[in-house]
């Protein structure tokens, strides 16, 4: 894929993301799209063999979301970054969105708004108020396909290396450097581990990792409250790991 004109290189972390990658590919296509980078950390399964054939270029990764998400983005050559989860899909004409959005040069990058397919209420609930508080705050999860400029994402440093809170770190940081767009359009993205564990159980868990992040807990110590043991040395990348902790 490389179409004169194009601008946004579209970056997906991955890990044994087999069951869903291939929705994720085809949904970030679109005439702005200048590339599709699959950064997979160590996948097992066929991930890597379906990208492959639907045309993305791979990168090989250390497996840790943040880790992942950087080394795509080095190798990256448009003008704007697109972090996309495994697991989630783009809405059509999300590339015309962005480009619109950093249209002002006063804007160094935004968020979509978050949908789950799944029509229960709960979950409604869920999107509602992430897309709510993001709107307000300024601070996006990576379920809500963050966007950026490249020269923007070079002087952040790039996404910090740490196991949890990175989204909200770095778009935390984002902030510096103008008002980030919060784009109505919808992204798609699995419920599946809200559901697993229950929408109450998990909300609670994320408020309160969230606020144990913003009065200074350091990530390395609340990974090993929210990942399964066999995953804290670094971060599951794959989505299916968890929902953004944020």
């Amino acid at each position: 894929m490389n179409r004169s004109g194009a601008s946004i290189s579209i970056i997906i972390p991955s890990r044994n993301e087999a069951s869903g990658i291939a929705a994720a590919i085809a949904s970030a296509r679109s005439p702005q799209t200048l590339e599709i980078l699959l950064a997979d950390g160590q996948s097992t399964d066929d991930t890597v063999a379906i990208a492959h054939r639907l045309g993305a270029n791979v990168v090989a990764a250390p497996p840790g979301r943040a880790r992942q998400m950087n080394a795509g983005a080095q190798i990256a050559r448009g003008k704007i970054l697109l972090f996309l989860h495994a697991d989630s899909t783009l809405p059509e004409g999300f590339g015309i969105a962005v480009e619109a959005a950093l249209a002002d040069p006063r804007v160094p990058g935004g968020r979509f708004d978050i949908h789950f397919p799944e029509s229960r209420i709960p979950m409604s609930l869920v999107a509602f108020l992430m897309n709510q508080r993001s709107r307000f705050t300024g601070i996006a999860t990576g379920d809500q396909a963050i966007f950026l400029r490249r020269e923007i994402f070079a002087r952040l440093g790039g996404y910090p290396d740490q196991p949890l809170m990175e989204d909200i770190e770095l778009t935390r940081r984002m902030r510096r450097f103008g008002p980030p767009a919060a784009l109505r359009q919808r992204v798609q993205t699995s419920a599946r581990r809200w559901q697993h564990h229950g929408v109450v159980r998990t909300i609670v868990l994320m408020w309160a990792l969230r606020f144990a992040y913003f009065v200074g807990v350091a990530p390395t110590r609340l990974a090993r409250i929210y990942y399964p043991p066999r995953s804290v040395g670094g971060g599951a990348a794959g989505t299916r790991d968890r929902p953004s902790a944020s």
